[in-house]
């Protein structure tokens, strides 16, 4: 039997409506939204004593529902089909004598002006407006302007729709443009998913008068979890904002029923502000084999450690499922501008919605565990915020990693999953002479973070590989008392010039950097500092190189050529597969100008992060055109790849040679005075180490 019209048109024909309802029969026809789902919002807004016009009314339950339920007796229900209007009164007669169904066409009803309370529409406007043809618009002005005229000032016109944007769109615009105030419900669902995927709303538009000369527009929207509305700017914002909603109910469908072969990421947003609260990613395990307490688990990442490995990428996180053991897991990521009430209150909040996210089979009723890496949300304390003109914003947090050490980051937040710069933090310990406080016992208080910057510990991977290179240095043995002239281009939080200046006593460090905010927040909040051996330039590192090339010296008292040259520079173009350094960096006539200020065995340090393969073939060819000795050191778990390259092809040094070279320079570095990491060795940065 078929009852789909031939065209959209015919939604809005008597003749399809009769030879639709008599196909049917006596069984109700609910478009989408059931009365037990729509009850809580038209409780809201219908009153006992309203007087009720239902347009479109076919042969739905939901006038019969309302009645029934007392919530309002003065129904009038309104239809083009004669059939649907004739089965309707037969059905309703003498049980609800106070309701009526007429056989009216609603572009031009019988009723006086300002009759009705409330407009109640299910379905219908949706079924009108089916395209954007003038035809079909010219209707629904046609629909409005009488939805107007019989409403008093201070009705409701409830519309039940699934919001198709250029239906809602249309709704909004109109009511908006006559002064009405305009909210937006989306209606909580039933949970049956199988019979209908996408979301259902509720239109709200209360009639005001229109006030000559006003622009001013009431918009809002009500998520189906909050009663409080939320006020939007423009159309435009609210027709996105149900987008959003669609989007994520769809995905939740597809979620319910099939393993999702790639990971899901979205962001669950704070009712006040809208900003994102939880970053979540869905991951599935196909290798793990599903039974009925391991289908399902939620993973709290503690705050700061969003950026790590494990937590941050793809594969990280595919593993942490694995080990894991869960068939589905899903991660939760803490913003920073966000507030959290500890593990329970953040289990408390997540509970309803991450269970929207659950894997299919999962029964009923059954407890998802809450995971955490020891049990706590960790510790984030945002130190320092501010804006740069170039970098953008950017915040400087001290975290907690593993155990008891907290670190100091500075985190750039156009990519706010990167660490920009990163320092371990030192506990605070007594003067000399100076005693320790006595604990007072009856009072107990979480011990405070410490606040010293620990300059001899490298935190980033990629700068112990950078610092390890200079084993590639020309002569014998470069020990630290040889004099040196570095040229470090990218300051950052100063770690790495830091690094080199402390244990290299005879190095000289001239570093480029462009951002002069990066050089106070590296001051103030790392650490560093500037001398007779180290100086810093505010300079394009581009605009340097060229006119040091182009000059043939350098600062006083430092040789004419630098023995290493370090780029750690970051790219602000993120529509660039490589995010370091930016694309003028590694072009050849740029290259040429930097073996230009090298010595001949000295070494040019890069560290490469390129996700884009072709892009990296082509920056690593160009790197040979220029240097003829090209090593290259892949930091394990992260993009970054770290390319030493040599002017000369008769520095070329086996693993063995390099391995040895690398353990003199660190025993001549372990030197008293100055503590020394015990985490790593040169040696092991420099294990990985190949020829290209």
């Amino acid at each position: 039997m078929e009852l789909l019209p031939r065209s959209p048109g015919e939604f809005g024909s008597a003749r399809y409506w009769d030879r639709f309802f008599r196909q049917r029969g006596q069984r109700p026809f609910e478009w989408y939204g059931t009365f037990p789902e729509l009850c809580p919002v038209l409780h809201k807004y219908v009153r006992p004593r309203d007087k009720v016009l239902v347009v479109g009314c076919g042969n739905s339950e939901l006038s019969e529902q309302m009645y029934d339920m007392g919530m309002c007796e003065d129904i009038v229900n309104i239809d083009i089909s004669d059939a649907v209007i004739r089965q309707m009164q037969e059905r309703s007669g003498s049980k609800r004598p106070k309701m009526s169904y007429l056989l009216m066409d609603m572009l031009q009803m019988d009723f006086p002006d300002s009759y009705f309370q409330v407009v109640l529409d299910k379905g219908t406007l949706d079924a009108i407006l089916t395209d954007e043809e003038d035809a079909t618009l010219a209707k629904v002005d046609k629909m409005f302007a009488e939805i107007s005229r019989v409403l008093q000032v201070g009705g409701r016109y409830l519309c039940v729709s699934l919001a198709q944007a250029h239906v809602l769109k249309k709704a909004v615009e109109y009511f908006s443009q006559e002064g009405w105030v305009v909210r937006v419900h989306q209606v909580a669902s039933s949970g049956d998913k199988q019979q209908f995927v996408l979301p259902v709303f509720v239109y709200v538009m209360t009639k005001f008068r229109k006030i000559p000369g006003s622009a001013s527009q009431i918009l809002e929207i009500c998520p189906e979890e909050q009663d409080k509305p939320m006020r939007v700017e423009s159309t435009e914002q609210l027709v996105a904002a149900v987008k959003d909603r669609q989007h994520y109910a769809l995905l939740c469908s597809q979620l319910s029923k099939t393993p999702c072969g790639e990971q899901v990421s979205l962001d669950l947003c704070d009712k006040e502000s809208g900003r994102p609260r939880y970053t979540l990613h869905v991951v599935d395990s196909p290798s793990v084999k599903p039974s009925r307490d391991n289908r399902f688990a939620i993973f709290i990442i503690p705050q700061g450690r969003e950026t790590e490995w494990l937590f941050g990428t793809e594969e990280g996180r595919r593993q942490l499922a694995t080990s894991a053991g869960f068939g589905r897991l899903v991660t939760v990521a803490l913003h920073r501008e966000q507030h959290y009430e500890g593990m329970a209150g953040i289990q408390a909040e997540l509970s309803g919605k991450v269970m929207e996210l659950a894997p299919p089979g999962l029964p009923a009723r059954q407890q998802v565990p809450f995971l955490s890496v020891g049990g706590d949300i960790g510790v984030r304390t945002v130190q320092h915020c501010d804006t740069s003109p170039l970098s953008g914003e950017y915040v400087v947090e001290d975290v907690k990693g593993d155990g008891t050490c907290y670190f100091r980051r500075l985190i750039f937040l156009r990519n706010r999953n990167v660490v920009q710069s990163e320092a371990r933090l030192l506990a605070s310990v007594p003067l000399p002479g100076q005693k320790k406080r006595r604990k007072d016992k009856k009072k107990t208080s979480p011990a405070e973070p410490p606040t010293a910057i620990d300059k001899s510990y490298l935190c980033c991977e990629h700068h112990k590989a950078m610092v390890a290179g200079l084993c590639l240095l020309g002569g014998p043995n470069p020990l630290p008392g040889t004099p040196l002239a570095m040229l470090v281009v990218g300051l950052g939080g100063g770690s790495l010039p830091l690094f080199i200046h402390d244990y290299f006593s005879q190095a000289h460090v001239a570093v480029v950097e462009i951002d002069p905010s990066m050089l106070e927040v590296a001051t103030c909040w790392f650490g560093f500092s500037q001398g007779d051996r180290m100086q810093v330039h505010i300079s394009d590192g581009l605009d340097y190189v060229a006119k040091l090339a182009a000059e043939g010296t350098v600062l006083q008292s430092i040789p004419a050529q630098y023995d290493a040259i370090m780029f750690d520079v970051d790219s602000k173009d993120v529509t660039v597969g490589m995010s370091c350094p930016p694309p003028a960096f590694v072009e050849k006539p740029f290259l040429q100008k930097v073996k230009t200020i090298l010595k001949p065995e000295g070494v040019f340090v890069l560290n490469l992060v390129c996700r884009d393969i072709q892009l990296k073939d082509s920056v690593l060819a160009t790197l040979r055109q220029v240097f003829p000795l090209l090593y290259t050191r892949r930091i394990e778990g992260e993009v970054n790849e770290i390319l030493f390259c040599q002017p000369s092809p008769e520095g070329r040094r086996d693993s063995t040679e390099l391995g040895a070279r690398a353990r003199a320079l660190e025993q001549d570095l372990r030197k008293p005075g100055l503590p020394w990491d015990s985490s790593y060795t040169l040696a092991d940065m420099l294990q990985a180490v190949k020829i290209l």
